[in-house]
């Protein structure tokens, strides 16, 4: 008895788009040699209805194989979730404690910088501190020393005045 492409698919648990998707992969099977059509429907005669279900037999025990493998994919993909999220939390850690290990750095670092400064700042005041007390004794040696001295003539001006030192030293 035929029966419609629509009632074989129900009777295999496919779609009718998957027996006419495996007709057109196998070569083997000649789709005019087992079907009839009337009107717009399609009728399979019993030597295609079995050709058919010996298509959809052979994957039968693939599609359990491919379930199975489906159901151990599922489980290593819930395995795998499992093995990111305690990646996940691993590298979130590392990442706080890298950030609290720069932010003592960091810390040490503005502490140094500011004793650097303290101590650049004392070294100014070190350095002016000298300024002044090698200043006024030399200012006031040479008051000293040009109230004792007699005037110089004027004539002997260019005498008096130093001469410009040349970088080399050839005829001293």
């Amino acid at each position: 008895m035929p029966k419609t492409i629509r009632e074989l698919a129900d009777e295999l648990g496919v779609s009718k788009q998957a027996i006419w998707q495996k007709i057109k992969r196998d070569a083997s099977i000649d789709l005019r040699q087992f079907t009839s059509t009337k009107g717009n429907t399609v009728y399979v005669d019993v030597d295609g209805q079995k050709a058919i279900k010996a298509m959809f037999s052979n994957n039968s025990s693939t599609r359990y194989r491919q379930q199975k493998d489906d159901v151990d994919d599922n489980k290593k993909d819930a395995v795998d979730e499992q093995d990111e999220v305690k990646f996940l939390r691993n590298l979130v850690s590392e990442i706080q404690s890298e950030k609290k290990e720069l932010h003592k750095l960091l810390d040490q670092q503005q502490r140094l910088a500011l004793q650097d400064k303290q101590l650049l700042e004392e070294y100014k005041a070190e350095i002016t501190d000298l300024k002044t007390l090698t200043m006024a004794p030399h200012d006031d040696g040479e008051k000293e020393v040009t109230s004792d001295k007699q005037p110089k003539p004027e004539n002997s001006t260019s005498e008096s005045q130093p001469k410009p030192k040349k970088w080399w030293h050839f005829g001293k």
